[in-house]
């Protein structure tokens, strides 16, 4: 056996040692004498103390050398073990994150549970008040309110700020409860308006009040005269509708189409385009124009005749409504909206005009004068539909946060809001009867609405694609006219919503439709740039030669 020595006992092989070869190895050492064996040594080595010696190293249980930066040096496999090891824990830290969070929000609420948050609604305005907040945030209910306010102070709490904050204004506690009602009447919560608005709303209460009283005397008449038969005249005007076809067709500019209206007496239509320009066409053949109005530097919008007098009034998107006479003279134009119109209506009166705009408002203004009347706010995104009732007391809007508000003129509360459409309200429409109100949407949806319920009467999947307009049919709403992007237009009976008829002809997009006073035609303007007339043809009304007449008083 080789001497031991330290560069070779660094390699050498672990080897069984018997204690003899340890003997002979202890005899040739200087200065020790050879020993002999013992008698009777055992052929196997019995247990001996382990001699010391430098550690084996074991490769399997190295790990990388680590770099300056602390990435580990290794193979390419092990840097992919490594890069999967940093995901895992960034997605770990991720979902920690998120766990702290969720916790916290569940102590936040269970803290707001545990508090004493005022129930009444002024107590809480007068808490965020207090605590430095805004107290309503547009479109904001009271029990919404009331929990802002709840998780506001469970927050502060579980900061330990709230009782600094409360005492920060213990002073004024006392002296705002005795003044409580003074200090409404200096801040009132609305916008004072001028004293025409004022003057406006005695007036539209005294024609509302009218118009209501006739409405009412005929409904009576209906329901109480023995020789009114309201079913016989119901599906007279259904069956006359459902006869409706295609009278004429003529283009109407060279831009796609966005507006039409009948005049009062219906004699003439007036359309509008994306050029800018409206055109005023002689009936019942949509041939002879006899006036083009030019005044929108932008797209035209929308067009709609007077219900009083031979005067329409043009919306654009220049931001400006126009007043005209139907010899094309300009009489007025509207300024004073922020962002480009939508609609534009004329009150039952035919002394005011309401006009929609992408500025989240509906206006209000006065004919004669051109002054602006009601600034209205209410929606939360822009407002693109608007109708007034026929009895003029009240106004409906629709717009693009998916809400068909109605208005009452007469005090400017917003007396209804109708929740349902999921999608941007187009268009609204009030029934002749005064208390039913047609919506229709981009979810392709007409919803049918009871003022006296306050709730959705009626859901009519109308068409495969938006409805861009909902017309009643003017007299006593037999029925109702809906136009769509999908290319038709449709009608739908006023009693039980079923379909009438399905008017197909257009090669694009319906974009407005209006129907005449008598019902006796339904004109309809699309993209594909046509006009289009829908009458009923004759041989329904030979069929119902005399027989019962539709009675079309007023």
């Amino acid at each position: 056996m080789e001497p031991n020595n330290e560069e070779n006992a660094s390699f050498a092989p672990i080897t069984q040692i018997t204690a003899a070869q340890v003997l002979q190895d202890a005899s040739s050492q200087p200065g020790i004498s050879a020993m002999p064996p013992p008698m009777g040594l055992p052929s196997f080595a019995p247990p001996m103390a382990p001699i010391p010696h430098p550690p084996v190293a074991r490769p399997p249980t190295f790990r990388p050398p680590v770099s300056q930066n602390g990435g580990a040096k290794g193979s390419d496999s092990d840097s992919e073990s490594d890069d999967e090891h940093v995901d895992i824990s960034e997605g770990s830290r991720q979902v920690r994150e998120r766990q702290e969070k969720a916790l916290q929000d569940l102590l936040i609420k269970r803290r707001a549970a545990a508090l004493a948050v005022p129930t009444n609604d002024r107590s809480v305005r007068d808490r965020l008040r207090r605590l430095g907040e805004p107290i309503t945030l547009f479109g904001e209910q009271e029990m919404e309110r009331r929990a802002r306010l709840a998780q506001l102070m469970a927050r502060l709490d579980i900061d330990g700020q709230l009782d600094k904050l409360l005492k920060a204004h213990e002073e004024d506690v006392a002296p705002r409860e005795e003044v409580d009602d003074e200090m409404i009447l200096e801040y009132p919560f609305f916008t004072e308006g001028p004293m025409e608005l004022r003057e406006a709303r005695i007036d539209i209460a005294r024609f509302s009040i009218k118009r209501a009283a006739v409405r009412i005397q005929r409904a009576k008449r209906l329901r109480d005269d023995p020789d009114e038969d309201i079913d016989a005249e119901t599906k007279l005007a259904l069956k006359q509708a459902k006869g409706m076809v295609l009278d004429c067709s003529n283009f109407g500019d060279d831009r796609p189409l966005t507006g039409c209206s009948f005049s009062r007496d219906g004699k003439l239509l007036a359309t509008c385009s994306l050029s800018g320009v409206t055109k005023l066409w002689e009936m019942p053949q949509v041939t002879n124009k006899i006036a083009v109005l030019k005044d929108h530097k932008e797209r035209a919008t929308d067009v709609v005749f007077s219900p009083v007098d031979d005067i329409l009034a043009t919306a654009s998107a220049d931001r400006t409504a126009k007043l005209w006479k139907t010899d094309g003279t300009l009489l007025q134009t509207f300024e004073g909206h922020l962002d480009r119109l939508a609609r534009v209506a004329f009150h039952p009166s035919g002394k005011y005009l309401g006009t929609t705009s992408f500025d989240k408002t509906w206006r209000l203004w006065d004919v004669n004068t051109g002054a602006e009347l009601l600034l209205q706010e209410g929606h939360s995104r822009s407002v693109y539909g608007l109708a007034f009732q026929q009895d003029g007391a009240l106004a409906a809007s629709s717009g693009l946060d998916a809400l068909a508000r109605v208005w009452d003129l007469r005090t400017g509360r917003s007396i209804l809001v109708f929740q349902g459409h999921i999608k941007p309200v187009l268009s609204v429409n009030f029934s002749p009867n005064g208390y039913h109100l047609a919506s229709g949407g981009e979810d392709n949806q007409c919803r049918i609405w009871d003022l006296r319920m306050r709730k959705s009467l009626y859901i009519i999947p109308a068409h495969a694609n938006l409805v861009s307009q909902v017309k009643y049919e003017p007299q006593e709403g037999y029925f109702l006219a809906t136009a769509s992007y999908d290319m038709k237009v449709k009608i739908w009976s006023g009693r039980d919503f079923s379909l009438v008829k399905s008017l197909a002809g257009h090669e694009s997009k319906v974009s407005s439709l209006d129907i005449a006073a008598d019902s006796s035609c339904i004109a309809s303007v699309s993209h594909d740039r046509t006009i289009k007339l829908w009458t009923s043809s004759g041989d329904e009304e030979e069929e119902d030669e005399g027989g019962d007449k539709m009675d079309m008083d007023v």
